[in-house]
Formats: C-alpha cells, structure tokens, sequence
C-alpha cells in the first residue's frame, strides 16, 4: 500500500532504476530541479546482472574448452582436458557480481532524497502511488521498467527443474544436461556454451526461427552449423514436458517423425521476454495501448501521444539492446526534463551482434525490408567464408556475408552475417551505414591483408558487379592477396 499521508511534488518521476532509467535520470537532472529515480528490485541492470556480461563470462569458458579440445587440427595436442563446471561457474559469479558492483557504486552516488524505493503504479496521468512509499505527483514521468522472462506455459511442466537465464548464472556447478526451449539470441548463446563445455544439450524451438536471422540462406548455413555441435529442431513438434524423479521429461517427433523422449536435468526457458507494465495500472492514464499493454510511442522522441509520459529500454518491447536501450533513455529523460519542448532525438543505425560461434550480426534493413523499401529493385553481395584466407588460417572459416544494395544509387541498404569477427565486421557496416556510404564508396576505403574483414571487401565486390556500378571486378585480384 502506499502512504497517502506522504505526498511529494516533483518535476520528474523516473520508474526503474535499469540502464534506460539511469540514463533517462541522469538527462533529466541536467533539465529540471526536482528528479526522482523509483527502484522496487535489485539495484543493477539486468546487462550485469543475467544478460550480457554474464553470458559473455560463459561463453568465454566454452570458447576455451572448445579451443583445447580442437586444437588437434594445428598440430598441438593437449594431453587432456579437463572441465570444472564449480570452477567455471565461480568466476562467472565472481566476475558478474564486479560488473554489478560498478553500476551499484553509480546509484549510491545519486543523493538519497532523490531515489525512492518501492513498486510504483499509476493512478492518473501524473500520479504515481509507490508500495510503502509516497504519493508522487509529477509534472512528467519517464517509464523504463525494463522487462522479464516470458514463459509458455506448457514449460512449467518441468516443475523445479525450470530454470531462465536470471537463474543459470546462480548454478554453482555445471548440469550434466539441459533441454533448452527457444534457439533465439539468449537461447543459442547459452545452449551453445552449456554444449561446449561438456553439458548435453537439445534445443527446441518453434516457427522456424535461428536467433534473429531474417536471411533464409544465412539461417539455413547457421542451422547446419550449430546441428553439427548440438540437436537443434527450430519447428519442434513437442508433446510433452514433465518433471520425474530424474529429472525433466521432453517428449517429442524426432527428425524422422518417430516419438522419442529425452530426460534431461534442466528445462531452460529461453522464448523471450515481456516488457515490465502489466503492473503499472497504465489504464488509469488515459493511453492507447497495444496488445501487448504497452503505451503507443513516438520512436523518435519517446513521448506517450500527446502525454507528459515518456517510456524507453526494453519497457517499450521495441529494441531490446543495452546501446538502445541507453539512446532511448538519453531521449525521454532529456524530453521530459525540458518539456515542453520535446525534440527529436538521434537514433542510430540498426545494428545487433549474437555471440555464438560463428558469431550472428545484422545491420541496417533485413533482406525483406530492403526487398520493400527499394520496391524489389535491389541486389545481394555475398561472401562465403569457407575459403577466406586469414579465416582459414585461425581455423575459423564457416559462415556467409550477406550484403544489399539499391540499384541505380548503389546505395548500402543492410546486412546480415553468420560467421567470423562478425562482432567487428557488423560496426564497419553500420559505420557505413550511419555515414549514407554507397557501395563504392565503401569499397574506397583500406581494408589490411591478411584480415578477415578482407570477406566483406569480397561481398562488397560481389554486390557492386550485381548492381552495375562499372566494369566487373578481375576474378584475380592481385591487391586482395591470396584465400580472399
């Protein structure tokens, strides 16, 4: 309950402490005098806490594991390898709770009088009633609740053996098995690296889908990749989930279309997640909302209609990325600290990284976007990884580059890739992108020897011939160097 005899005034009331509410704080402080941060959970954004800091403390044990036990191909052979699933898991922890610590250390430096602890709802546009904590009226009130695991329902069949990624960075040691149910972006990454470091794994999803890959060639060169490491049905037809005495029973049509049934330790539940609203009581402000109860926005100022509401991070169910997430947050607290002069704020290109291996990036418009916006009238460059030379050398050479292209500007639409230093090879493009390059342009610029960046130069090639942007370039080109 809140404490009607509490009342306070303020200028901007900033619900969720996570990093598009730190930031959306930090702006509004710079416009407005009288700013409040409301916390009901943990200090500490979910970033440090379960997302990607670490998954990457994770991902980075397996990469290791997997480095020692393929280190054959180069002539080196380790006499043994030995995986400490208590040993790993420590410094996962260990490591986390330092990311964590920073981002305490920043909220104990905001003044007290200024952080409010407590669930915060809605009651009126300008109104907030916080759990055991004041009634705040607030001239405007930026949302950024961030958001929570979504899980389907069948899946609550495995009982005490379900698990999300918030509670797999708790283990203290490594399962000997887990049934992971959704292969998107948090799904492959964690399957993945449980697989790598000796944990079996079967991963199950629905639909089709391969992380967030629009490319149907790229999801298929992906799918065959990661079938090769672990089971992976993107269209599983499953008919069962039940916990037992020895674990979690899976039942399902295999390959073949034969029933079959696997016990495993764990259930990961990693089919997405929800934007934290459904306990603002936002009925009681007067917004239109969408399916899914979050208040319809203006991407590019964050503001609720005509409201003096602003909403940013993954509360809005549009990007959820941290980067994004921090833009977004920079906007609606810069927004509502000077309303009412409400300005459109920088958004920049569209880029996203998965980090499995090979690595999964996108930039810019997916393959059906560019296929609308340029009315069909576009071309596709691509490189295959196989025989890339500095890819070859490493031993990392698997993957695809996809690159579009408008025909008759030559204009660089966007991108998606499944293979190596995708990570890097994503930011050269979005770079480009933000910067309106067109293909040949891109071209001009220096690309080292051996590098695998020299893949994109490939791609590039490839899609300035398909556009005709002049003459076709020579099969040998002795300035790429050789394996290029």
């Amino acid at each position: 309950m809140s404490d009607s005899s509490h009342e306070i005034d303020v200028d901007v009331a900033v619900i969720g402490a996570g990093s598009a509410g730190l930031v959306a704080f930090r702006q509004a402080n710079k416009y407005a005098d009288r700013v409040v941060l409301i916390e009901g959970g943990a200090y500490g954004t979910t970033c440090a806490r379960v997302g990607c800091m670490p998954s990457k403390l994770l991902i980075s044990a397996a990469e290791v594991a997997h480095s020692a036990h393929h280190a054959g191909r180069f002539g080196v052979h380790p006499t043994s390898v030995r995986i400490d699933g208590k040993e790993v898991m420590d410094r996962v922890r260990r490591e986390r709770d330092r990311f964590v610590g920073f981002v305490l250390d920043s909220v104990e430096r905001i003044p007290p009088d200024q952080k409010i602890r407590g669930m915060a709802r809605f009651d009126g546009p300008n109104t907030l009633l916080v759990e055991d904590g004041p009634r705040i009226n607030a001239g405007r009130i930026v949302i950024a609740t961030g958001s929570r695991t979504r899980i389907a329902g069948f899946l609550k069949g495995a009982g005490r053996r379900l698990v999300t990624n918030d509670e797999v960075f708790d283990w203290t040691d490594l399962p000997g098995s887990v049934a992971v149910f959704g292969p998107g972006v948090i799904g492959l990454e964690l399957g993945q690296a449980l697989s790598r470091l000796g944990v079996r794994v079967r991963m199950f999803g629905v639909g089709g889908a391969v992380g967030p890959i629009q490319d149907p060639e790229i999801r298929q060169v992906a799918l065959d990749s990661f079938n090769r490491e672990f089971p992976l049905d993107p269209d599983a037809e499953t008919t069962g989930v039940r916990e037992t005495d020895a674990g979690v029973e899976v039942s399902f049509c295999d390959e073949n279309g034969n029933q079959a049934s696997e016990t495993f330790d764990y259930l990961l539940a990693a089919t997405g997640r929800r934007p934290n609203v459904d306990g603002l009581a936002l009925e009681t402000t007067g917004l239109a909302l969408d399916d899914h109860g979050v208040p319809e926005f203006d991407p590019y100022t964050l503001r609720c209609g005509d409201s003096t509401i602003f909403i940013a991070g993954d509360a809005n169910n549009e990007l959820p990325l941290l980067h994004e997430a921090a833009d977004e947050g920079r906007i609606a607290g810069a927004n509502a600290g000077r309303f009412p002069d409400v300005q459109t704020g920088s958004r920049r290109a569209p880029v996203s990284v998965v980090f499995t291996d090979p690595q999964i990036a996108a930039v810019g418009l997916s393959i059906q976007q560019t296929e609308e916006r340029c009315r069909g009238c576009f071309a596709v460059g691509s490189a295959d990884f196989e025989n890339q030379g500095r890819s070859r050398v490493i031993g990392k050479n698997r993957g695809l580059l996809r690159v579009y292209g408008e025909h008759g500007t030559g204009r660089f639409m966007g991108a998606e890739m499944f293979g190596p230093a995708a990570e890097h090879i994503a930011h050269l493009l979005a770079w480009s992108l933000q910067q309106r390059l067109d293909v040949d342009q891109m071209l001009g610029m220096p690309f080292y020897h051996p590098v695998i960046e020299e893949g994109l130069r490939t791609a590039l090639r490839d899609l300035h011939d398909k556009l005709k942007l002049g003459p076709e370039s020579s099969d040998e080109c002795m300035d790429c160097g050789p394996g290029t």
